[in-house]
């Protein structure tokens, strides 16, 4: 019974378990263990220390070795590990590519999987032991890509020191020097397994994908060089603008700018000369090499810009038909002037239409930095005046324009600022109105239009700009069909002043009162309009009790005249203003019998009494009147009856001898004289 027992487990231990890991390296495991394979002698030896740490120490021998699977021992001579088994993307990547179809010829010197990655000791590549971590993936594949090498010598490969290129460039040094393992290696642009030509359309590195394959680590580039460069160029158009390579040369990307078509010393051949000109138009066509060189474009080279030159002509630029195209390299630029009113007067053949030369100059283009430029920021107005002063082109087509800006800007404080005081990052014409897109305001996608107005001032306020997006005035707040009040209802846009003037202080109140009317009537009603109207400055304005430009609702905490503050709000003019003095209603008014009842009824009762009272005493005159008359015709009687009177009594009058015997004194005279 025991020998049956041992002899059904030595069955099972030989079939069940024959194949296990442990029982091939009972073999493998001996240093010494050597085969025969194709005529050579080669050793069988797998170290069990590295199998184990191989990332496949959970596979088993005849996972790799399939054609083993089932053999008895000793087995026949292994095949190689079919690696394809596990890895089906890779292994076709491999077998599609320049690699795989050399394997597949015979070629002895073509890799396979074990050339690269190892067989028994097979590492991650994010192991620093590995063959294809980054660090090692240079030397890795120069041992069949570098100058002598087998594969480059006997298969006429050209030697382009491709290895040697590689680690002077800026990829090989921040890989090699600096150890960035982030930086491109050679299977980062060629791929690890689906290694192709650059003929291939399927490459990575073909003229169509190299862009795709540059933005895995340069992300964003693509869309920097669309801004730089036009972005239609890019899709109609692709053999006349460089691919990546065309400029960073493979093997060896460093500079970012090469020498491309003809040389600038063939151009001066005949430009170099002061007395060439165009033979229809005239005009000299002499480049100042000195200019160009102080230039901004000095790097760029004569044939970067006449794109349409064409070397194989007698007269290379015999081929162009038309003027520089700035936007083939300013893309973005291009597409705000293209949608421009310069632009779209330049589109249809304007002769006044300003474009890019006639602003920045032709082979002399300077910085906006360089005082010497048009375009520096004190120069601006100069530039922008030959065109917008008065009674030139510009402020012809304008209508309503009488006033001359170019001058109301310059006597404006941020003119002054500029040009008096010099300080450059005062507002000027492009700031206002953009460099390149001028729009009229009424269009939506102008820099100062109602709706973008308060951004383009923000710029330089940015205080004030947070505040007024807090206001009431603001779009933000408040949602309403009316028009809203912005920057240049207020601050005039090209005469724009000083806020501590004692004029903008005395016309803020009917600037105010564009919109408030009602307030601003009820504020002249008090004292502090009537001040204010006489001219006295030193008075409560609107802005002082409102705010300028954080102007809040009252049932706003933060409000200057909330419950919370408005003491203080008063206390600014008034010291001693206490809870009950703020109490003032500044705009009371006694129109309003809802907001304002008693005002209302006190006035009008007022009113009323005052009116009644005159009434009454009105009639009681009119009634008066016939009265008065009677009594002014009786008194003027009797006045003249005094006067006579009193006249005869002065002036008696002369009696006769005989009026005088016959008068009663006589006889009264000659009656005494009997008694006597």
């Amino acid at each position: 019974m025991n020998r049956l027992l041992l002899f059904i487990f030595l069955i099972i231990r030989f079939t069940t378990f024959a194949q296990d890991n442990s029982d091939c390296l009972t073999c493998h495991d001996d240093k010494t263990a050597k085969s025969t394979r194709r005529g050579k002698t080669i050793s069988i030896f797998v170290d069990e220390k590295k199998l184990k740490g191989s990332v496949h120490i959970k596979n088993k021998c005849i996972d790799c070795h399939i054609d083993l699977k089932d053999a008895d021992f000793p087995h026949p001579e292994a095949k190689r590990a079919q690696c394809g088994k596990c890895h089906e993307d890779a292994q076709k990547a491999y077998s599609d590519g320049l690699h795989g179809k050399a394997k597949s010829k015979g070629d002895p010197l073509a890799p396979a999987c074990v050339d690269c990655h190892g067989n028994h000791d097979i590492l991650k590549k994010t192991d620093p032991r590995s063959a294809t971590f980054p660090l090692k993936v240079p030397y890795l594949c120069g041992r069949c890509h570098r100058e002598g090498a087998p594969v480059q010598v006997q298969r006429n490969i050209p030697q382009d020191h491709i290895l040697e290129n590689y680690s002077e460039s800026i990829h090989g040094e921040g890989l090699l020097k600096k150890g960035l393992t982030v930086s491109a290696t050679c299977a980062s642009c060629h791929t690890p397994h689906l290694v192709l030509p650059h003929t291939d359309p399927r490459s990575s590195i073909a003229r169509k994908n190299i862009a795709a394959t540059c933005i895995k680590c340069h992300m964003g580039i693509e869309n920097v060089h669309r801004k730089i460069i036009k972005g239609e160029l890019w899709e109609k158009e692709a053999h006349v603008l460089p691919a990546c390579v065309d400029c960073h040369q493979p093997h060896k990307a460093r500079k970012v700018f090469y020498d491309q078509g003809m040389a600038d010393s063939d151009c001066l051949s005949c430009h170099g000369k002061k007395n060439i000109k165009n033979s229809k138009a005239g005009h000299s066509m002499f480049v100042d090499t000195t200019e160009l060189k102080d230039s901004k474009h000095i790097k760029i080279a004569c044939s970067q810009c006449h794109s349409q030159v064409n070397p194989s002509k007698v007269r290379p630029c015999e081929t162009i038909t038309s003027n520089v195209d700035c936007a083939s390299c300013h893309a973005a630029v291009g597409e705000d002037y293209k949608i421009s009113t310069h632009g779209k007067l330049f589109a249809k053949k304007d002769p006044d239409a300003p474009f890019c030369a006639g602003c920045h100059g032709t082979h002399h283009v300077l910085g906006k930095q360089d005082k010497r430029s048009p375009t520096f920021a004190t120069n601006i107005p100069k530039l922008c005046a030959e065109c917008h002063g008065a009674g030139k082109a510009a402020a012809k087509r304008i209508k309503n324009s009488g006033h001359d800006v170019i001058k109301e800007y310059e006597e404006s404080i941020h003119g002054r600022g500029l040009m008096k005081s010099g300080l450059t990052v005062t507002a000027k014409c492009t700031d206002c109105h953009s460099a390149h897109r001028e729009l009229p305001s009424s269009d939506p996608k102008s820099t100062t239009n109602p709706d973008n107005i308060s951004a383009t001032c923000g710029v330089c306020h940015s205080g004030i700009k947070e505040k007024f997006d807090k206001s009431v005035h603001s779009p933000f707040v408040t949602k309403t069909d009316k028009k809203l009040p912005v920057c240049n209802d207020c601050h005039a846009p090209h005469t724009t002043g000083r806020t501590d003037v004692d004029a903008f202080k005395l016309g803020i109140t009917a600037s105010c009162g564009k919109c408030h009317a009602e307030s601003v009537e009820s504020y002249l009603n008090t004292y502090h309009g009537k001040v204010s109207e006489l001219g006295y400055t030193k008075t409560a304005n609107c802005y002082d009790c409102h705010g300028a430009h954080d102007i809040l609702s009252v049932t706003n905490p933060d409000s200057h005249l909330s419950r919370q503050n408005i003491i203080q709000t008063c206390q600014k003019c008034h010291e001693t203003a206490t809870k009950m003095f703020a109490g003032y209603l500044s705009h009371a008014t006694h129109h309003d019998s809802k907001k304002y009842p008693i005002l209302f009824f006190v006035f009008w009762g007022m009113t009323g009494l005052l009116v009644g009272t005159f009434l009454i005493a009105g009639a009681h005159t009119l009634l008066w009147l016939p009265r008065s008359f009677e009594w002014k015709k009786k008194i003027k009687e009797i006045e003249e009856k005094e006067k006579m009177e009193e006249y005869a009594e002065a002036h008696p009058p002369v009696k006769s001898e005989t009026e005088k015997s016959n008068s009663p004194e006589s006889a009264k005279s000659e009656k005494e004289q009997d008694n006597v």
